[in-house]
């Protein structure tokens, strides 16, 4: 198993070189905010032009997209449902309309504490969709392209290390997405594509790590104390941004902060 990235310093600068992705083209689902909207940040600073994609927060998206074009790229704002075929065939639609191809796909956006959605959503949204994601993009992925799927420990390591019951439902199912996902690599790599599974952590600030606070009062504060140190939106959002650009390791996994707890397989 890959050894975990060491830890980035509190509100690093940005983590690619400037202009190190000029004339590439982004792609980041969930990007609207949190890790997403980091990651696309990084993406643009470095010069790339880059898609947010958005399923119920289009101001948000838009008021993101008119800082990143001040940085001389162009951005294009795409909503999307992504466990609806249909939305996500048009936003490649408009992605190649407007891009013509597609340089890195990063697989952020992630779900299933939401309440109201049923019991078969996060499965829905956390596997089927993102292969599915990843399969309507391939036309528009070639050679020397990159693909990321973002996961957690909790999840990544589900199968040896049990977690918080609050959690378990989207672990499994995000477990299920990544081992869907990793069964693409041989195919993937026949094209060229390289494919990364970064996996981290409860990352301060997150969606996610407040609802399991809400649902588990204490639960980031024990994490913190366990790990030594929990990473924050842009500082994670960085190593998925570095995900994109360094080399695949080995093992096609990157590991962001402290797994000591955790039981490999």
């Amino acid at each position: 198993m890959t050894e975990p990235t060491p830890t980035a310093e509190q509100n690093s600068p940005s983590p690619l070189a400037p202009g190190s992705l000029r004339g590439k083209t982004a792609l980041v689902t969930g990007s609207s905010r949190g890790i997403g909207a980091d990651t696309v940040r990084y993406f643009a600073e470095a010069g790339a032009n880059v898609v947010i994609n958005f399923r119920n927060k289009a101001p948000r998206a838009e008021k993101l997209a008119a800082q990143l074009r001040e940085l001389g790229v162009q951005v294009l704002v795409v909503g999307a449902d992504l466990t609806d075929p249909e939305s996500v065939q048009a936003m490649f639609a408009e992605v190649q309309r407007t891009f013509g191809s597609l340089d890195v796909l990063v697989l952020n956006a992630s779900g299933g504490m939401e309440s109201g959605m049923g019991e078969e959503y996060a499965l829905k949204l956390n596997r089927d969709a993102q292969v599915n994601v990843l399969e309507s993009a391939l036309p528009l992925l070639g050679d020397r392209s990159r693909v990321v799927f973002v996961t957690s420990h909790q999840a990544h390591f589900i199968r040896t290390t049990p977690t918080m019951p609050e959690y378990v439902p989207v672990a499994l199912s995000k477990r299920a997405g990544e081992d869907a996902l990793r069964e693409q690599i041989p195919a993937l790599a026949e094209r060229g594509v390289g494919f990364v599974v970064v996996s981290g952590d409860m990352i301060e600030g997150t969606i996610t790590a407040t609802l399991l606070e809400r649902a588990n009062p204490g639960a980031i504060a024990s994490r913190r104390e366990s790990a030594g140190k929990l990473y924050n939106v842009s500082e994670f959002a960085a190593e998925v941004a570095r995900a994109a650009v360094d080399p695949v390791p080995a093992d096609n996994t990157r590991l962001i902060g402290d797994t000591s707890s955790f039981a490999g397989e």
